[in-house]
């Protein structure tokens, strides 16, 4: 307990050094933590709506169906096996069928993946009940960004082109009847939804799909012979992939800022020995063995840790839960980066994420603060006395 007053005292008697130390110890803790409360809302909220809007429980793809490769779109459909139509019947899983098709918006030409779906369907949360249209020949449903980039809106008409299973050309005018409000540009950049069972009639496909989207209730997903399961590792693998590279990426950043706060440590320890030579020679002189000296300048380095945390406090718990409750604003271009990103996101700082900030910066600081120290331990107390080092 002595030791630990001195180490405070001395601390305190060193002034504005000691105070900028701590000031930038602080700031690091704040940062780090910040920025990776960050990235830690930015994953929750982006496989939330990914797993709301798209994915479900999970998805069965027909064997062959690669969404990155269109040339594989043309074949991409099959019987739905009665293992999945039993779900589908007991709404349970809705069937999705994927045909490549070509749109004119206002005169223009733009490929387009045309979808179908259950207009009654409550696996995803997205509002296919507008497409159960009595009225309209061929209602269609579009998304935010395809219909601000088209200049659609609900009550235009486009004209659809698209091939059956028997390779002939067809078209038809499609009536918008939906903007669908997502943040998940997999379900909106060039692509119409319209009824399943419309889009079935049309390709000569009947009662088959590309892909059936589960429920979130848990049950054991077997294998089906021509159908492969897809689970939630798998669908937000993309997610997964960026957030890990924007964090290997801030890693340069903290490693940076660790580096230019135990530099600054470092050099105060070794400034603090050189310049209490004398006081350490006294110590020794009066009794204290050559470790509890060692350990005074290291516990004196931790406490600057100790005291960063406190300061990191008083401004940092704030800042911290002000930007949790009101989120970060994001650019209006973000929408279209190809991921599931919010207009505005809300950073989430676990007791996890706290406490390891914490511990890897309280460790360097100790290790930093040792080695300076560690000079000490070949000392003579005559030596110290006369103003001399080892």
């Amino acid at each position: 307990m002595v030791i630990i007053k001195l180490a405070f005292r001395n601390l305190v008697g060193a002034g504005l050094r000691t105070w900028l130390n701590v000031g930038v110890l602080s700031f690091t803790y704040v940062l780090i933590i910040w920025h990776q409360g960050l990235f830690s809302g930015m994953y929750q909220q982006a496989s939330r709506d990914v797993i709301k809007d798209e994915a479900g429980g999970g998805q069965y793809w027909v064997e062959g169906y690669d969404p990155f490769d269109p040339l594989t779109l043309e074949e991409s459909h099959a019987t739905i096996p009665a293992a999945l139509s039993d779900l589908v019947t007991n709404q349970r899983a809705t069937p999705i069928l994927i045909r490549q098709g070509t749109i004119y918006p206002q005169g223009r030409v733009q490929p387009a993946l045309i979808k179908g779906i259950d207009p009654q369907q409550t696996i995803l949360d997205i509002p296919t009940a507008a497409l159960n249209q009595k009225v309209v020949e061929l209602p269609a449903m579009v998304g935010k960004i395809m219909a601000a980039r088209n200049g659609l809106k609900v009550g235009d008409t486009l004209t659809l082109r698209w091939r059956d299973v028997h390779g002939t050309f067809d078209a038809a005018d499609a009536e918008i009847v939906a903007i669908m409000q997502t943040n998940v540009p997999t379900m909106d950049l060039g692509q119409l939804w319209v009824p399943l069972e419309r889009l079935r009639d049309m390709s000569h496909l009947e009662n088959q799909a590309t892909l059936v989207v589960v429920d979130q209730i848990p049950f054991a997903h077997t294998a089906l012979a021509g159908w492969q399961f897809k689970d939630h590792d798998y669908l937000l693998k993309d997610i997964q992939a960026m957030i890990k590279s924007k964090r290997a990426g801030s890693a340069i950043m903290y490693a940076i800022l660790l580096f230019l706060s135990m530099l600054a440590i470092f050099d105060t320890q070794v400034l603090s020995i050189f310049r209490r030579r004398k006081e350490i020679g006294t110590l020794m002189a009066l009794g204290m063995i050559r470790t509890k000296v060692i350990t005074l300048f290291t516990l004196e380095g931790m406490l600057h840790g100790m005291l960063g945390i406190a300061a990191a406090s008083l401004y940092g718990i704030p800042v911290l839960i002000f930007t949790a409750s009101k989120g970060i604003p994001m650019p209006s271009t973000a929408e279209e980066y190809g991921y599931a990103l919010t207009t505005r996101l809300f950073p989430i700082y676990s007791i996890g994420l706290v406490g390891l900030t914490i511990a890897i910066v309280m460790l360097t600081v100790t290790i930093v603060s040792y080695l300076p120290s560690r000079k000490i331990s070949g000392l003579q107390p005559t030596e110290a006395l006369k103003g001399k080092l080892a």
